[in-house]
């Protein structure tokens, strides 16, 4: 060899050993983790290719021989609850050592919002993270991530429960796992891989979303003209003159926020909505003005703003005056008025609105908006002024969303984790797909069986029905929120599933509810009694069985776990049942137990056909069994 080949060779040294594998394990290993107990435990990863790997757990000592492109995958035998143990995985000249591993339950928890909906967020906060000292239930959080092609592996982190962590658990998953843990005494772990406004499309994998009927893939042809990858690097030159865009709002610039605005070409929107429903799927920032009259002496007051809650963030304007500004969709608005900036006659409110994704603008009610001027109350709902000042629509950017493609999620964020052994799955999501209801119906049961057949498994999966929410309804409408209930309960024909109703517990104002205890105890109910043996754990409200036609009633039976039907009114009658003929025109209905039957008749109807009970967004909800839990919503039309 001369000296002039040296350097050459050296570089090609240098390049080799650069490019040499690592030995490396997927994300979900880790220190902290909990493996699931009684079951073959698959372990994977990636080396030099044909290195040999040696795994040691406890009494187990395998190894595998890495392929050519340098993956690996080796079982490890089931292995009852236990630990905490570590693990060594070897390779020619590295190691991998995991520590603080315990065997016990893995359930995965996935969905959208509610599922995504922190402990820190949710009913007595405080005091729930405060008690948390439970080592032996863990969390793992999957960091959110879309892909148009199946990944190998993700982001996240395996976290033991304590009052320094446990406030960004999914409180649904972590109230779940704790009412197991207390009642088994085992480890639980849980896999949170959830991302709000999501819908079953994109939690599928293309495989199985190619099962489905050629009209669930139409909406997603409009999206793109050629590949995925080229209207990304185009949308990204646009978002970056979005971005720039926001940093030089022209309403600061214009003082907006001021009394001497003109906004003789503002538009005219009714408070509260979303503002979706009346400008597009847009983001971005959007000012609104609002006139309000103030009686004599009011100059000398002070008072205070209410604004219900605001999707994202806002500052608000009196008079020119800056009151107030909140970061985050979670909180109610409430701004204190000073001294000196109200003024007898009238006054302009005026409101910066930032959305950043999904919904954006007012989605509380109208009850909530109003000046309060020591102690006189003056609504604020119905028109205001509105002006866009930086949006998407502007900068043709398409913010890009979980929901542009199927299976982008399922690609990111599941499939990295498919082959990590699990007990089984539980699900709240529904809300994204409420407005193809009858299309669910198909959607769901296939995600299901999309699932089973990546994980080579029928585990069991139990899920939260949509809750009650909006506006009571005065008389019987359609409601695509009870038709996407039905499309949940038809759901449970499939074997090992479980549905977890909650319309007894949601909050009108807030498609959010905060009483996510109850939510994962419904729920571990439903694991108890299916997978751990409770065999006389009520785990269900009443569902309905038949329904026969006595003269001008209806008479419904029920198949009733817990041994009785209970109904919370002191007068002994049932709210939420509708009644319609044959011409399908529902009206309210008079009902009353007879023994474990529910008596139905509407005075106004002398040949009953067809009944309803709990349709609607926000049905009246008080038949029950003597355990507390509700009655399915049902309806007995096709």
């Amino acid at each position: 060899m001369t000296i002039k080949q040296i350097p050459i060779f050296f570089v090609f040294f240098l390049q080799a050993f650069l490019l040499k594998a690592e030995l490396r394990l997927p994300a979900i290993f880790g220190d902290n983790m909990i493996l699931q107990r009684d079951s073959p435990i698959k372990l994977w990863g990636w080396a030099e290719k044909n290195e040999t790997i040696h795994v040691r757990f406890m009494q187990q000592k395998l190894k595998v021989q890495a392929d050519r492109n340098g993956q690996w995958s080796i079982t490890l035998a089931p292995t009852p609850y236990g630990g905490p143990y570590n693990m060594e995985i070897k390779g020619h000249s590295e190691q991998v050592s995991l520590k603080n591993i315990l065997v016990g339950e893995v359930w995965l928890a996935s969905g959208q919002s509610n599922m995504e909906w922190t402990v820190k967020n949710s009913n007595n906060a405080a005091n729930e993270i405060s008690q948390a000292h439970y080592p032996k239930i863990r969390a793992f959080n999957v960091e959110k991530g879309i892909s148009d092609v199946p990944k190998q592996d993700l982001k996240g982190k395996w976290a033991l429960c304590s009052p320094t962590t446990v406030g960004d658990f999914s409180a649904v998953g972590y109230f779940f796992s704790l009412k197991l843990y207390q009642e088994l005494g085992i480890p639980v772990g849980i896999i949170n891989a959830s991302w709000g406004g999501t819908g079953a499309e994109t939690w599928t994998s293309e495989s199985g979303f190619n099962k489905l009927p050629a009209h669930f893939k139409a909406p997603y042809q409009q999206h793109f003209n050629g590949s995925l990858q080229s209207f990304l690097k185009e949308n990204e030159l646009k978002k970056q003159g979005y971005l720039q865009a926001l940093t030089n709002d022209p309403g600061i610039a214009a003082k907006w926020y001021g009394n001497d605005t003109d906004i003789s070409g503002w538009g005219k929107m009714n408070i509260p909505q979303l503002w979706e429903s009346k400008l597009g799927d847009m983001d971005g920032i959007v000012w609104f003005k609002r006139r309000i009259y103030l009686p004599e002496g009011s100059a000398q007051k002070t008072g205070s703003i209410l604004l219900g809650t605001i999707d994202d963030d806002d500052v608000c304007w009196i008079n020119g005056v800056k009151i107030g500004e909140t970061k985050g969709y979670t909180n109610a608005r409430k701004y204190t008025i000073p001294k000196a900036v109200l003024k007898d006659g009238e006054n302009i409110i005026t409101l910066k609105i930032m959305d950043t994704g999904g919904g954006g603008g007012f989605y509380g009610n109208p009850a909530q908006l109003y000046l309060d001027v020591e102690g006189e109350k003056f609504p604020l709902d119905g028109d205001w002024n509105y002006k866009e000042a930086v949006t998407t629509q502007q900068h043709d950017y398409k913010e890009v969303s979980p929901n542009m493609l199927p299976s982008l999620l399922f690609n990111a964020m599941i499939n990295p984790i498919v082959p990590y052994t699990i007990r089984g799955v539980i699900w709240y999501q529904g809300e994204n797909n409420a407005g193809r209801a009858y299309d669910y119906r198909s959607l769901f049961p296939n995600l299901i069986a999309d699932w089973r057949s990546q994980w080579k498994t029928d585990f069991p999966f139990y899920w939260v029905q949509l809750a009650n929410y909006m506006a009571k309804e005065k008389s019987p409408e359609d409601s695509d929120w009870a038709k996407l209930r039905d499309a949940q309960t038809r759901t449970l024909r499939l074997a090992h599933t479980g549905q977890a109703v909650i319309t007894d517990i949601g909050e009108a104002d807030d498609i959010h509810p905060r009483n996510k205890q109850e939510v994962g105890r419904r729920l571990a109910l439903i694991a108890l009694a299916k997978n751990y043996g409770r065999k006389n754990l009520v785990y269900s409200g009443p569902t309905f069985k038949s329904v026969v036609k006595e003269g001008n009633k209806l008479i419904i039976s029920f198949d009733v776990t817990g041994g009785e039907l209970v109904v919370n009114n002191k007068y002994g009658y049932v709210e939420g049942f509708a009644l319609a003929g044959a011409d399908k025109k529902f009206v309210w209905a008079q009902a009353h137990i007879d023994g474990n039957r529910i008596v139905v008749h509407a005075d106004q109807l002398s040949s009953p056909v067809f009944v309803r009970y709990a349709w609607s967004n926000n049905p009246d909800v008080n038949l029950f069994n003597k355990e507390g839990l509700p009655a399915i919503p049902f309806s007995n039309e096709e």
